[in-house]
């Protein structure tokens, strides 16, 4: 999945999938226990901004922006730079997840990728990168409790077209965004492509689950614990 190259366009059109009219996004407003926390999500997909806005059967809006990235300082969570790890890390250390007591291994193991993998994102206006719909979190969740590999959570994420979002996450970021109108989002259409899209995930998963076999050189959680893998580690990438 190709990376979204700001650098490129000093103004892109952004769209923000919402049951409400959004004209003036707000700093500081939304939830925490987001993504990659507190900010405004968007994508420059119109079609995934509909099926955002749709998380049950009932219109919504597509709120469409401008958005004028020069002098913004982007981290991009696709990039070379990063592994699907450092993403990751920066999900759990977010957004609540609810990992079995019985399993040791995810409790261990969420610590150990918080600790040693987390990017630093200070400094930064804007995060690009996956957006973790409900089955993309359940893909993590298996990870982390050492019931797939690492490659195979990089193989689940290219499942079902996720889709990169853009994060605005500084002051700096809310001031160069500006509000272009909105198209109405159809509950009856677009809630069943929402499902339809995470049922397609689901069922490649379970299908590549079937037929793949462990590979000698698999990385699982535990491995990761035992053997104090850091994060320049070059199986990670």
């Amino acid at each position: 999945m190709g990376n979204i190259k700001m650098q490129r366009y000093k103004c892109m059109i952004l769209y923000h999938g919402s049951q409400k009219i959004v004209e003036l996004p707000v700093f500081g407003k939304g939830k925490e226990d987001n993504d990659y926390g507190r900010g405004f999500y968007c994508t420059e997909s119109l079609e995934l901004a509909k099926e955002w806005a749709c998380p049950f059967a009932k219109d919504g809006y597509a709120n469409k922006y401008s958005f004028d990235t020069d002098g913004l300082s982007i981290l991009y969570l696709n990039s070379d730079k990063y592994h699907i790890l450092n993403w990751l890390a920066l999900l759990l250390k977010n957004r609540k997840i609810a990992l079995s007591q019985s399993k040791v291994v995810g409790l261990r193991g969420r610590e150990y990728l918080i600790e040693n993998f987390t990017p630093d994102i200070s400094g930064y206006d804007v995060i690009v990168g996956y957006r973790a719909d409900d089955r993309y979190f359940a893909f993590a969740k298996d990870f982390v409790q050492n019931g797939i590999s690492i490659r195979q959570l990089s193989s689940a994420m290219k499942l079902g077209e996720l889709g990169e979002q853009v994060v605005l996450v500084s002051e700096k970021a809310f001031r160069h965004i500006h509000f272009e109108g909105y198209e109405i989002s159809d509950g009856s259409i677009y809630y069943s492509k929402r499902m339809e899209r995470e049922n397609r995930a689901n069922d490649a998963f379970n299908q590549m689950h079937q037929i793949d076999t462990f590979e000698d050189d698999d990385l699982f959680m535990r491995d990761i614990i035992r053997e104090g893998v850091k994060n320049d580690d070059p199986r990670l990438r």
